[in-house]
């Protein structure tokens, strides 16, 4: 089965410029905890309701601070055609719960997340995924 079968393919997205306020209020309308940030057409960051935690609210800052000062660079990402049992491979080795989905341009065209893979390809994947995405990182990455 390929990601481009069990992907969201909707996604909302913010630009490096868009308040922290403003991905927030996004976030909220679409039930979302992850916007990607495009510019030019490709995904240049993401941002996490845990980077707005972490990096904005935990230290004081501005709601008007822009995404691209709390956002996560150097996404993982996947393509449309790659294998979902891969997918969760590269999740699990890197230690996330969501991919940026690229197609043959390297433009965004969907986001796989554990919940995706659970829905279409299996509870055992997703229980295997997230076993090794939980255990201790042998190096730090992100």
């Amino acid at each position: 089965m390929r990601v481009a079968e069990v992907m969201t393919a909707q996604v909302a997205t913010a630009r490096p410029v868009d308040p922290i306020r403003k991905v927030a209020s996004v976030m909220a309308n679409v039930d979302s905890g992850a916007v990607p940030v495009v510019e030019d057409g490709k995904v240049v960051g993401l941002v996490t309701d845990r980077d707005i935690v972490l990096r904005v609210v935990a230290e004081g800052g501005s709601l008007d601070t822009p995404v691209s000062e709390v956002m996560t660079e150097g996404v993982q990402t996947v393509s449309e055609d790659t294998n979902v049992a891969d997918a969760a491979g590269k999740m699990a080795s890197h230690q996330i719960r969501r991919l940026v989905v690229t197609g043959e341009k390297g433009n965004l065209v969907g986001i796989l997340s554990l919940g995706d893979i659970a829905l279409d390809y299996g509870a055992k994947q997703v229980g295997k995924t997230l076993e090794e995405i939980s255990q201790e990182p042998a190096s730090e990455t992100h």
